[in-house]
């Protein structure tokens, strides 16, 4: 998942990205409420994990603004211990989970896989197509059980193939999804990523299909 954390304390920020870089998960951070709601307004991310207590534009105002604009983005707020009436305020307002800080980093985690479970609105995530299974919440793909030897980068193209199943995905879309602000990633790698995955998909009753100059889309090779 690509996942956008709005947070103003830098140390809390750098160990929460660390921690679901570690996971498998690209991860970008911003330090205030502006940029947070800049932020989801120009990119497409999976997860907002969102501080209540930022500076320029409170968290409850970011999420205001967010469900106003009918956007489905799960978010995950994070707020002070006593902040009861925020956490309320927040689940009114639309956020999907929290957390009271001081917090495991563990139990984050799993809040962050239970839900990519529930995907967008509720939703339950596409977990299988053709042989294959993927667990979106445990970034672990496998054919007839076995597990697919899969990097980052592959779990992550794969991801976004199967979220758009019935659509073409195109390169600047897969960079988008699998790549971090600032990270210099050439359109001739996402071939490079697209060619590996081919061959690792090649027992599972599925296909990457090219369409030149557009994009690329998964396909099932065998009935279902």
């Amino acid at each position: 998942m690509r996942i956008l954390i709005a947070e103003d304390d830098p140390i809390l920020a750098d160990g929460l990205a660390a921690s679901l870089r570690d996971s498998g998960h690209s991860v970008d951070c911003v330090a205030t409420g502006e940029k947070a709601d800049c932020a989801i307004s120009m990119f497409e991310f999976d997860l907002l994990i969102l501080d209540l207590g930022l500076p320029r534009m409170s968290g409850l105002d970011v999420l205001k603004r967010l469900r106003e604009r009918n956007h489905d983005l799960p978010v995950l707020i994070l707020t002070a211990q006593d902040g009861v009436d925020d956490r309320v305020r927040g689940l009114d307002l639309g956020a999907d989970d929290y957390l009271a800080k001081p917090f495991a980093l563990e139990e984050l985690k799993a809040r962050v896989r239970a839900l990519a479970r529930r995907g967008p609105a509720g939703k339950p995530a596409p977990v299988e197509f053709g042989r294959l299974t993927f667990d979106q919440a445990g970034r672990v793909a496998r054919v007839g059980g076995a597990v697919l030897e899969l990097s980052a980068r592959e779990l992550a193209l794969l991801e976004l193939l199967l979220l758009r199943v019935d659509r073409t995905v195109s390169k600047a879309q897969l960079l988008d999804h699998m790549c971090e602000w600032g990270e210099e990633v050439s359109t001739n790698a996402i071939e490079v990523y697209v060619h590996r995955l081919r061959r690792k998909l090649e027992s599972a009753g599925v296909e990457i299909v090219t369409l030149r100059g557009i994009g690329y889309r998964i396909r099932e090779t065998t009935p279902p």
